[in-house]
């Protein structure tokens, strides 16, 4: 019998990733040959600066955009190749996205703007289950202008989760918020990979969040610069703001 750990699945491989933009005859390189893997069910941060391509890197992860050169794989599949089409339908079955700002409609209750998702997912939970999930059971039919940054962002990730995404990509969910809302809408984020194995990944320019992930990503100039498996992870009410 082997002691040796069980080799972990990838979900997306990234290889040899590069995104340069043009400004006239200026080229900005937002990622120089970026290479990692992000395993099945596990919660990583990608941490660094503004600016220093995560956003960039997550767009493409989640098929939002395209690399200049390189690839990602997903099932066997090089995203990179795929049609708008086909990335639609990545995006559409596969992957789901929280951001900074909540993006949600204001005159569309709570349940509402979640069924926005569950009506064209292919296998959806109901909008009632995915806002109880986040911890919104009582306030399902309340507008966005009657829920707090928090809850609002919680509504968000009930939408993003609500189609049952195997890929969860998070965009500074705590950006706009205090660092007591943010711990609320971390813990709706670390409930949900938890419960439903959803692969997660969290961008944040905050160090404190990295202490809630499985692996940390440390993202700088375009590069991966440091990759680390957290020993000694906490759960978001246990971090230090």
């Amino acid at each position: 019998m082997s002691d040796q750990a069980p080799l972990r699945k990838s979900a997306l491989q990234a290889r040899g990733l590069s995104k340069i933009y043009h400004t006239g005859e200026l080229e900005v390189p937002a990622l120089r040959r970026v290479d990692f893997d992000l395993f099945e069910g596990e919660l990583v941060v990608l941490l660094g600066p503004s600016g220093s391509g995560k956003s960039t890197l997550l767009n493409i992860l989640g098929g939002l955009d395209r690399p200049t050169t390189g690839s990602v794989r997903f099932q066997d599949q090089d995203l990179a190749q795929l049609s708008d089409a086909d990335l639609t339908l990545y995006r559409r079955d596969h992957v789901g996205f929280v951001f900074q700002f909540y993006n949600l409609v204001a005159s569309l209750t709570a349940r509402e703007n979640v069924e926005l998702v569950t009506e064209i997912a292919p296998n959806p939970m109901t909008a009632d289950e995915a806002l109880t999930l986040v911890g919104l059971g009582q306030r399902m039919d309340h507008f966005p202008a009657e829920l707090s940054g928090g809850e609002q962002q919680r509504v968000a990730i009930a939408r993003a989760i609500a189609k049952r995404p195997g890929i969860l990509m998070c965009d500074e969910p705590t950006g706009a918020l205090d660092s007591k809302t943010g711990i609320l809408v971390l813990e709706a984020i670390a409930q949900t990979n938890r419960e439903l194995g959803t692969t997660t990944a969290v961008i944040t320019h905050n160090a404190v969040i990295a202490d809630m992930a499985d692996r940390v990503i440390v993202i700088g100039d375009g590069r991966v610069q440091e990759i680390r498996e957290n020993t000694a992870k906490k759960q978001p009410g246990e971090l230090s703001w």
